[in-house]
């Protein structure tokens, strides 16, 4: 058979599309998602099941909020912000036990409205993780649980312009990395 380049150009379009659906975002309630992040480092970050997460039992699109891999992002993100404050020899765990995201999905608007997520007032990003700080000897400098939320988010001036989909959980993760990790990390020097 003859192959035209439009024909070449059709079925490579037509391979890809398939091979990105297929490879597409995962779900994070996956049996084979982590539940923590690989690699050594003073900061170690690791997950409850995302499936009892608040983002994804209370959502009006569960399939919507679970895909992707949005909780290893903000795990990441921690290691990388809270990492920055620990001084050398400093260790700490950090356990995400639940997770509500910035806004909420409305299906009521309509087929077309249904995998949008809409931000108001009444969806603020909510984050509850459980955390130890010990020194290079190993004794505890801070710990418990905080419960993170951000009743103001869309009054934050400068947050409008940032395209990151997470911008608002890690906004919350910044404030706490500041508010009391920073603090107890620096105050055994």
């Amino acid at each position: 058979m003859n192959r035209t380049p439009w024909m070449a150009g059709a079925l490579a379009c037509l391979l890809l599309v398939g091979t990105t659906a297929a490879a597409g975002p995962r779900s994070v309630t996956a049996a084979d998602a982590p539940r923590a992040l690989s690699g050594e480092g003073p900061v170690q970050v690791n997950w409850t099941d995302p499936a009892q997460f608040t983002e994804i039992r209370a959502s009006n699109n569960r399939f919507e909020a679970e895909r992707g891999n949005w909780v290893q992002q903000l795990a990441q993100y921690v290691r990388t912000s809270a990492g920055k404050q620990l001084q050398p020899g400093q260790q700490l765990a950090v356990t995400f036990t639940d997770i509500k995201r910035a806004g909420d999905y409305e299906p009521w608007h309509g087929p077309r409205g249904n995998d949008i997520r809409i931000l108001r007032d009444v969806y603020p990003p909510r984050i509850t993780l459980t955390y130890t700080l010990k020194d290079a000897q190993g004794r505890v400098l801070g710990e418990g649980e905080r419960k993170l939320v951000d009743n103001g988010y869309l009054h934050n001036i400068g947050m409008q312009s940032d395209t990151d989909p997470l911008r608002y959980e890690k906004r919350l993760l910044d404030d706490w990395v500041r508010r009391d990790l920073r603090a107890q990390a620096t105050a055994s020097n």
